[in-house]
């Protein structure tokens, strides 16, 4: 394995990261969220800030020609109080990458981040996502364009796999990592798994192929100049810390963040980022989230489109269960409003209570 090649370009790239936004992004990435379509919209993640201040959340991914294309405003749209917040977006062609990249740091994303890590049929149809790591000098070109038209207002970064379908993972990581990194990329998240492109369900390329989180240690050693960030089959902040003193720069977790976010978001200020103070409980995260929910129901949005995400807060507690069938069977219910959020949670405390007498 090879040391990067630390082009002008690349110590270019670098340098914005020394301003304000950039380098909060930075720290942020000890622990982040993974962007998860159909789940990290702007209601999960304004939720999940309300329980780790210091975190870096991630939008679904976006792409990129229908950002181009499309209702940018809607598609981008946020809360100041979600940040630190990246924006995620999926492509294969530079000039579109490049604009998509603009138009996200022109609304106010500090970190653009691109997909090359997404086996589904959707994105490999688009001839995007994992495919490009058959292609790195197209990812290399892809991302010079987008760090051209964002630098220095937001930092260009990748989150890719070890490897897709028969590649060798030790040959063809460093390789990927080298030439992306000489075009200026210097932050990349890497999930620990190949992804097969045909054979696997998205759901199974999560979970089939195994780990190799010890090749992504392998590749901090390699390129010590690159912050790089673990993915995969991550369940809690103890792990999460052994890769931290470990050597690696980041940890990303996905699932276990969303379905149990108290239980493994909770603890993360005071354990990853050294925060004061008591790690919150239920209830306070509730009492965070009502004038959220209040300010987007007189909006006109639908509470379970909020609360859907919140339904793992009570996970491994008592109470739990009883939280979970109230939000579930009342939320969608026409004009459900506020009360069926503070029913859920007067009704989960009771049943805590009941648990601990």
């Amino acid at each position: 394995m090879k040391a990067p090649i630390v082009s002008p370009r690349h110590i270019h790239a670098l340098r914005p990261a020394a301003g304000e936004a950039l380098a909060r992004m930075r720290q942020a990435a000890r622990l982040s969220v993974a962007p998860m379509m159909d789940w990290t919209d702007r209601h999960c993640r304004f939720f999940h800030r309300q329980i780790s201040r210091h975190a870096l959340l991630h939008t679904e991914m976006v792409v990129a020609q229908a950002l181009v294309h499309g209702d940018a405003a809607r598609l981008l749209a946020h809360d100041p109080a979600e940040q630190p917040v990246a924006l995620q977006i999926g492509g294969a062609e530079p000039a579109i990458l490049a604009r998509a990249a603009r138009i996200g740091a022109e609304a106010g994303f500090a970190e653009i981040n691109l997909n090359v890590g997404c086996p589904s049929d959707r994105v490999q149809s688009g001839a995007f996502g994992a495919v490009l790591m058959k292609t790195p000098a197209l990812v290399a070109e892809c991302v010079a364009a987008m760090i051209e038209a964002v630098a220095p207002r937001a930092e260009v970064t990748v989150k890719c796999r070890i490897g897709v379908d028969d590649q060798e993972p030790r040959d063809v990581l460093p390789a990927f990592l080298e030439q992306v990194s000489a075009a200026g990329v210097g932050r990349f998240t890497i999930h620990a798994r190949k992804a097969w492109l045909e054979g696997l369900s998205p759901k199974e390329n999560r979970t089939v192929p195994p780990l190799d989180h010890a090749l992504v240690v392998e590749m901090k050693q390699a390129f010590p100049d690159l912050h790089l960030s673990v993915n995969g089959g991550i369940e809690d902040i103890d792990t999460a810390r052994r890769f931290l003193a470990g050597g690696l720069d980041g940890v990303m977790i996905g699932r276990a963040a969303y379905h149990r976010p108290l239980a493994v978001l909770g603890p993360a200020d005071g354990a990853i980022f050294g925060a004061e103070g008591k790690a919150p409980d239920p209830a306070a995260i509730v009492a965070r989230m009502r004038p959220y929910i209040i300010r987007e129901l007189a909006r006109g949005e639908r509470l379970a489109r909020i609360t859907r995400h919140m339904l793992g807060l009570f996970a491994g507690r008592p109470g739990a269960r009883v939280w979970r069938r109230i939000l579930s069977e009342e939320a969608h219910r026409p004009g459900a409003g506020l009360e069926v959020v503070d029913r859920a949670l007067a009704a989960a405390l009771e049943a805590a209570a009941a648990r601990a007498s």
